[in-house]
């Protein structure tokens, strides 16, 4: 089985910085598109950046210019930087990862989860 491990959440003020991972463990042979999703209370969860096996990014336009997405191959390691968090940033933060496994079979699956809070 593959698995997802997030890690980097906490709580920060307003204005500031949080850089979160998530790294992919298992039989992996090739990860595609690593994807960083949200969840608020009461809110259905929502993709907040992709990056694909190229290094191809794309973000919903709440974050633009905010947050970055990039990735390290080599550790199978997705990570997203976020500036100028806001309060309605506050959620918690999903990796979700598709790929191929070593025995030639399709994965995808997610993270548990890990809480960002940004408020004063």
């Amino acid at each position: 089985q593959v698995h997802l491990v997030e890690n980097g959440g906490g709580l920060v003020r307003p204005g500031g910085s949080l850089r979160l991972s998530c790294a992919a463990s298992g039989p992996i042979f090739r990860i595609n598109a690593m994807v960083w999703h949200r969840q608020a209370p009461g809110n259905r969860r929502e993709e907040v950046a992709l990056i694909g096996t190229g290094g191809t990014t794309t973000y919903d336009d709440s974050v633009k210019g905010r947050f970055t997405i990039f990735r390290d191959n080599a550790k199978n390691t997705v990570y997203l930087q976020m500036n100028d968090l806001r309060p309605d940033d506050t959620a918690v933060y999903y990796c979700n990862a598709h790929g191929l496994r070593s025995d030639g079979e399709i994965f995808e699956c997610w993270g548990r989860g890990t809480q960002v809070t940004v408020s004063a």
